[in-house]
């Protein structure tokens, strides 16, 4: 009987810390944003934004093997700061945000790096999904923020192809480049 109540004793202790390797992470959406940057005839980068990110990060302390990565960007927020340009990246020729208003990324493996992290995943917008992988700056030092909450900051970068994703495909490169830099700013609240 007292072996039981040992083993008890120590499974009730064993279970918190358990639960305590993992957090859960949420985008501050007034601090992160997805950039992006594409050839524009050959000659010049133009620059652009998305806002309203949302998902999670499950943050694994012990082991960042487990950690997972679940985002959504709403594509319906892209700014370049040309409205005109703005309407023609929502029609159908480009992003089509009446029937794709938004875009995922669900992580299939985190790995850590000399220099941070590489993140796999699949990224799925205007309705195709690709894998992509992320070069990770980050967890920053998690340091307290507004209402007392934890707040750490992570900046990715990946370049994905537009036409592979069939986005403005009636443009050749020469118009409009193929690659497309991305660049993912987040600062995320502990939950």
């Amino acid at each position: 009987m007292k072996r039981l109540a040992m083993m008890l004793g120590i499974l009730a202790t064993a279970v918190p810390i358990a639960v305590a390797q993992t957090s859960t992470w949420v985008p501050d959406k007034a601090h992160s944003e997805v950039e992006f940057s594409i050839l524009h005839m050959s000659l010049s980068k133009v620059h652009g934004r998305f806002g309203n990110l949302g998902g999670q990060i499950v943050w694994n302390d012990t082991d960042v093997t487990k950690s997972t990565v679940n985002m959504t960007i709403d594509v319906t927020t892209v700014d370049t700061g040309v409205a005109q340009r703005d309407t023609d990246l929502k029609s159908a020729g480009f992003f089509d945000v009446a029937q794709f208003p938004t875009a995922t990324f669900t992580s299939t493996s985190v790995a850590k790096t000399a220099n941070g992290l590489t993140v796999n995943g699949n990224l799925t917008v205007h309705g195709v999904t690709k894998p992509v992988v992320l070069q990770v700056e980050g967890p920053m030092e998690p340091k307290p923020g507004m209402g007392g909450k934890m707040h750490a900051g992570f900046s990715a970068t990946t370049t994905i192809s537009r036409n592979a994703f069939g986005i403005g495909t009636k443009y050749p490169a020469a118009v409009l480049g193929d690659d497309v830099q991305l660049t993912i700013e987040l600062d995320v609240v502990k939950q």
